[in-house]
């Protein structure tokens, strides 16, 4: 247990395969599976795969900033919400910074326009690599506003798909 990174009920993370440095997640044992918020979900084959290109809002409270990513497909599941509304999402892969550890976890695509959070991290990516103190925030550090300013000025300058 001494190995294992303190998270708290929220955190700030890195998907690097996705170009997303920064986003601010939720930390939600209570999830199976991790969510982003993505919309206009659009499929495509890409030599014999499928893949799906979508949009990213990456900063709370800010929908200003889009991005536009693309990701092979791996899976497409029914998905329960914490309202018990199912919904068909896709499942995608990719690498999540947590602390000093890099990880490849799974990934759902849904609407997550009415939520505070870009990002929830389900149990099955922290599992045997982090332990959860919901009475804690930003554990793994804080991102001061210059920072996160200077990479809203990256997406923005950033070419569209």
């Amino acid at each position: 247990m001494d190995n294992l990174i303190l998270l708290g009920w929220r955190e700030w993370l890195s998907l690097p395969e996705l170009g997303l440095p920064l986003i601010a997640a939720k930390i939600d044992t209570g999830a199976k599976s991790s969510c982003l918020h993505t919309f206009q979900i659009d499929p495509f084959e890409r030599d014999g795969q499928a893949w799906v290109r979508f949009g990213v809002h990456p900063v709370q409270n800010d929908n200003d900033i889009v991005v536009w990513r693309e990701a092979r497909v791996k899976d497409q599941r029914e998905v329960s919400d914490s309202g018990g509304h199912k919904e068909l999402r896709y499942v995608i892969e990719t690498t999540a910074q947590i602390g000093d550890q890099t990880r490849v976890i799974e990934m759902t695509l849904t609407n997550r326009d009415s939520m505070r959070f870009r990002m929830l991290l389900g149990r099955t990516a922290m599992n045997g690599l982090c332990v959860v103190n919901p009475e804690r925030s930003w554990c793994l550090g804080e991102v001061h506003q210059a920072e996160l300013n200077q990479q809203k000025q990256v997406w923005r300058d950033e070419p569209a798909l």
